[in-house]
């Protein structure tokens, strides 16, 4: 790193009506850094990384690129800068192949013709050179969360790149796949490529952070180094108060036996995948990406198919199944991707979290909606997983990610469940929101709910579940109970798996 700008801002702020989203905000970018942008959700980061792009402009206040004042009327300005962001919001069109989109705009043409063969041949080039294992010829669609996520990546990294803006880009990823990302980080380092990085991950602030500028309510609180500021400081810079345990103590009380996965294989790649889950118990699924986790409770759940074996929901088959079924029958399952599976993003928080009981408890016997019954049970679901009150009444997509993701947490919450799957469920929200959503998993899984955790973030299942089982493969390769629960322990099944396989 040196202390040549590529980047700094003066005085940036960007206003809405009634909201001051960035206030003054001063901040630089030197050569060869990774410059961490730290705060809760809604403190001004994905504002801020906005205007930097050029995806918006500002209000007021300049920015400075290689010591130049420049405005930025759109994303291609920026581009033309050298100024590249990797939103977390994807912008892949899912019809088109994965060389499609990495080449859009600038295919290859011989003749006045496309030249597909050469597209495919730059698209793989592009994946191998950065380590990442996709085929450039498959349908966007078909590819899981964290393979787009990686395509993203690839997609940011096209020309020349002296400034590259990653948005929470380990959201969706593994130990394994984030390990590459952050060895391509510093290869880019060393090439004096500048990184501004959004993360709420401590661990990740750790491994490659050089200095962190702290936002709080669209105004920056301080720049810091990295090496010299603890968790805990950064935290309380963060939000102004201490957050003294992030991950709870969770009882562990197992009882009656609630699903039980025999032998069950999937059209998604889930090959006899058993596993069991009791009440007072909250079971971690874990592995790399593309490994059936996911895929393997969807189809218990019911958006799946299953192709074989059996699902047994209470003692009683359900094998044969959809959401409407798994709902009413106490399985409640909170999909990874907010936006596109678990809100609806044009109805405000209150009816989003009520949602799930309207076929149930809100209809009375005319069978019209309570309305003041709907109001009150949003209320109190919004009022346990720390959603302010005043945000009930918003529209749930004009939200911060961390205030969504409580939304669709209390959604859980609105009527008696036997069974949660959590899927992801702390993708791209701050600490003390985290701290929030493990409170209500505690809370659940102590007062007799059975609990699946399905995560990418190794922590949350080193920190959070009594049982945890690897899969690799759409296999289930290994359970492990309590003190067995180790990071070592879970990598060495994720990779003997592969090394068995092989």
């Amino acid at each position: 790193m040196n202390d040549f700008h590529l980047l700094h801002t003066e005085g940036l702020s960007r206003f809405y009506p009634g909201v001051r989203a960035l206030d003054s905000v001063d901040f630089d970018l030197a050569a060869g850094e990774v410059h961490v942008l730290f705060g809760e959700n809604g403190a001004g980061k994905s504002t801020l990384i906005s205007l930097l792009a050029g995806a918006n402009t500002p209000s007021a206040g300049q920015i400075h690129v290689r010591g130049a004042p420049l405005q930025f009327t759109n994303v291609q300005d920026a581009r033309q800068e050298g100024i590249s962001a990797v939103f977390q919001e994807f912008s892949l069109i899912p019809t088109l192949s994965v060389a499609q989109n990495l080449c859009l705009g600038e295919e290859p043409v011989q003749h006045g013709l496309l030249d597909k063969v050469a597209l495919l041949q730059r698209a793989q080039r592009s994946l191998d050179e950065l380590g990442f294992e996709i085929d450039a010829s498959a349908l966007v669609a078909t590819l899981s969360r964290a393979q787009q996520q990686m395509v993203e990546i690839a997609k940011g990294l096209r020309g020349q790149v002296s400034v590259l803006i990653l948005d929470e880009p380990t959201a969706s990823l593994t130990e394994r796949e984030t390990t590459k990302l952050f060895a391509l980080i510093r290869r880019l380092k060393t090439q004096g490529v500048g990184i501004v990085y959004i993360s709420h991950r401590m661990q990740e602030i750790n491994q490659i952070a050089d200095r962190v500028t702290v936002l709080r309510d669209g105004k920056k609180v301080c720049t810091v180094k990295a090496a010299d500021t603890s968790h805990d400081q950064l935290i309380s810079l963060m939000s102004g108060r201490t957050i003294e345990k992030i991950y709870p103590h969770i009882e562990y009380r197992p009882g009656e036996l609630v699903l039980d996965i025999q032998q069950v294989s999937t059209p998604s790649g889930v090959h006899n995948a058993s596993i069991t889950v009791r009440r007072g118990e909250v079971v971690g699924l874990a592995g790399l990406v593309g490994c059936g986790k996911s895929e393997l409770l969807r189809a218990a759940y019911g958006l799946d198919a299953v192709s074989s074996g059996k699902v047994f929901l209470k003692g009683q088959d359900h094998t044969r199944t959809n959401p409407t079924k798994s709902l009413k029958a106490g399985y409640f399952y909170l999909p990874p991707d907010r936006k596109s599976e678990g809100l609806v993003l044009g109805f405000c928080s209150a009816a989003n979290i009520t949602l799930s009981a309207l076929s149930g408890p809100l209809r009375g016997l005319s069978g019209w909606l309570r309305k003041k019954d709907a109001q009150s049970m949003a209320s109190a679901a919004g009022e346990q997983v720390e959603l302010s009150h005043r945000n009930l009444g918003k529209t749930v997509g004009l939200l911060s990610g961390g205030n969504q993701q409580k939304a669709l947490f209390a959604k859980g919450l609105t009527r008696a469940m036997d069974l949660y799957v959590f899927d992801e469920p702390t993708v791209g929200v701050d600490v003390g929101t985290r701290s929030a959503l493990y409170k209500v998993i505690k809370q659940l899984c102590e007062s007799g709910a059975a609990v699946v955790l399905i995560s990418s973030d190794l922590p949350e299942i080193l920190h959070l579940a009594h049982r945890a089982y690897v899969m690799y493969g759409g296999e289930v390769m290994g359970e492990l109970q309590g003190p067995e629960i180790t990071e070592g322990g879970l990598l060495n099944l994720f990779f003997d798996a592969k090394e068995t396989l092989a």
